[in-house]
């Protein structure tokens, strides 16, 4: 694709995304989310597609809204959160829903970026997260412990949202909005990044690159970000 990656939106973006696809969508709550690409998608009207995300928004902002249109098959997440209508299709059986512990979901889209096929990890051990999993034996330390095996993943596309990035897909995240971007970023086969600024290469500081465009296979400029809280608590006036 070379190194100029930039398309004019986010319609652009995923207009080669297709039913039944599996997509990665960085984000933390509402903190970080890819708005513009998930608007486009619900546009797009795509179905059966596997979403793997922290959680799932809520029910009219995120990927909530994809749930609403009955477009997501299954969602491989580690909370529900504040999402009613997640929790209704979980419940009644409408959507498969693959819930992992949160270090689990992390490690394991650092591991597909890193190119390691499997990661082994003590958490789940002797749950019913490992029901059907293989588990092997380790000292570390001293200490023998039991661990799971958990697969990294095989993604169609990444989805992600940064602050600023250039043409070369070079991308920077804000604060807590970096969350599970970088390294949901380096675990697509075709990464897509929407930025809030996109500057000309060679106006990022290289130190302050978090994701290197190495990664990134599309980029553009959003737009009309909201940046809603999920929980807003304020104290009584005196």
């Amino acid at each position: 694709m070379g190194l100029h990656k930039i398309v004019a939106n986010a319609e652009e973006a995923v207009q080669d995304i297709e039913d039944g696809m599996m997509l990665m969508l960085g984000g933390f709550g509402l903190c970080g989310i890819p708005e513009n690409c998930i608007a486009a998608l619900v546009k797009k009207g795509v179905k059966g597609l596997t979403c793997i995300s922290n959680n799932a928004g809520v029910d009219d902002y995120g990927i909530g809204l994809m749930l609403q249109g009955k477009q997501v098959k299954k969602m491989i997440s580690s909370y529900v959160g504040e999402n009613e209508e997640f929790e209704r299709q979980l419940l009644s059986g409408e959507l498969e829903v693959e819930l992992i512990p949160q270090g689990t979901l992390a490690t394991r889209c650092m591991a597909t970026g890193y190119g390691m096929p499997v990661i082994y990890t003590p958490a789940g051990v002797g749950t019913e997260v490992a029901a059907g999993k293989e588990t092997r034996s380790f000292t570390m330390y001293g200490e023998q412990k039991e661990y799971l095996m958990e697969y990294a993943f095989e993604s169609d596309y990444a989805i992600v949202k940064a602050w600023k990035g250039d043409a070369h897909g070079n991308l920077i995240y804000k604060a807590t909005a970096r969350n599970f971007n970088p390294m949901m970023a380096m675990a697509g086969r075709i990464t897509i990044a929407e930025v809030e600024e996109l500057v000309e290469v060679g106006e990022l500081d290289p130190d302050q690159i978090h994701t290197p465009g190495i990664y990134v296979h599309k980029i553009f400029q959003g737009e009309n970000y909201e940046k809603r809280i999920e929980q807003r608590t304020v104290r009584k006036a005196d």
